[in-house]
């Protein structure tokens, strides 16, 4: 009888242990809200979405989560850190989603939940001014090439590179930041990047750097990451809803102007990246 006591017992415990966990599994939307503080990874030399300005976290992505804030009542917090490290501390449970942005991939999708696109990601060249032996992408062939490592602009680099009669020699970078600065300074004849990244570099830093146009690649998009897991599905469909609440009422459109000096007509959803 004290066995069956027992074993009742332990029994019991076991699945009160097991609800309790699965009940706060389940909630991870309400422990941000009873938190009052959603947490966002990110690296901050990703312009014009992360970069820091006179000392100050800038960009789209600072200006979007503001709105995604006020939208789930809670505040932002930011944690930043290099990019090759923001993924596995995203699974680590170190932050709640990856502001980022990072490029809609079959591979990732795997792996992690997008969010709707916040902007297009289709990748190009950004050369130093007056650079007369690049006109177009083909003309990287053989050139020294930075791009950023562990992103998916170096994946469709390499590819493109494959195609060209000689193969580009690529650099990777552990921020974008670093290849701008070798790309003023000669030691690389280009960077490949997502257009709306270099073509506000090129804004800023004009008589530096120009964009060689058109972009290259498939045509692809930015979203905002979270682990795809039950446990994290609440969340997500929360900042889902807030994006596309801010889109239709025009609030992604305007900060889409302020960053980028246009607006993109991006999908409410991508199912089938094109890479």
């Amino acid at each position: 009888m004290k066995k069956n006591s027992l074993l009742k017992g332990l029994v019991g415990a076991a699945f009160l242990f097991g609800a309790t966990l699965s009940a706060h599994a389940a909630d991870t939307l309400a422990a941000v809200k009873a938190a009052g503080t959603l947490k966002v990874g990110t690296e901050t030399a990703f312009a014009p979405f992360d970069f820091i300005d006179a000392g100050e976290h800038a960009g789209l992505n600072v200006d979007l989560f503001a709105e995604i804030g006020k939208e789930l009542g809670v505040k932002i917090e930011w944690v930043a850190l290099p990019w090759d490290g923001v993924f596995p501390a995203l699974e680590a449970g170190k932050f709640d989603i990856v502001a980022g942005p990072a490029t809609i991939t079959k591979k990732r999708m795997e792996r992690y939940r997008f969010t709707p696109p916040i902007a297009e990601a289709t990748i190009a060249i950004l050369k130093k001014a007056g650079d007369k032996t690049i006109t177009k992408p083909e003309d990287i062939a053989g050139k020294k090439i930075g791009v950023g490592k562990a992103t998916s602009q170096l994946d469709q680099l390499k590819e493109f590179s494959d195609t060209l009669p000689t193969k580009a020699e690529i650099r990777e970078y552990p921020a974008f930041t670093e290849s701008y600065a070798d790309l003023a300074a000669g030691r690389i004849a280009g960077v490949a990047n997502s257009l709306p990244n270099i073509a506000f570099v090129a804004k800023q830093r004009e008589g530096t750097f120009e964009v060689v146009l058109p972009p290259f690649g498939k045509k692809s998009y930015f979203g905002f990451i979270g682990l795809k897991d039950a446990d994290h599905a609440p969340l997500m469909d929360a900042v889902d809803a807030a994006l596309l609440k801010i889109k239709a009422d025009g609030r992604m459109a305007a900060l889409q102007k302020k960053w980028f000096g246009a607006s993109f007509d991006t999908p409410d959803s991508i199912k089938d990246p094109a890479f």
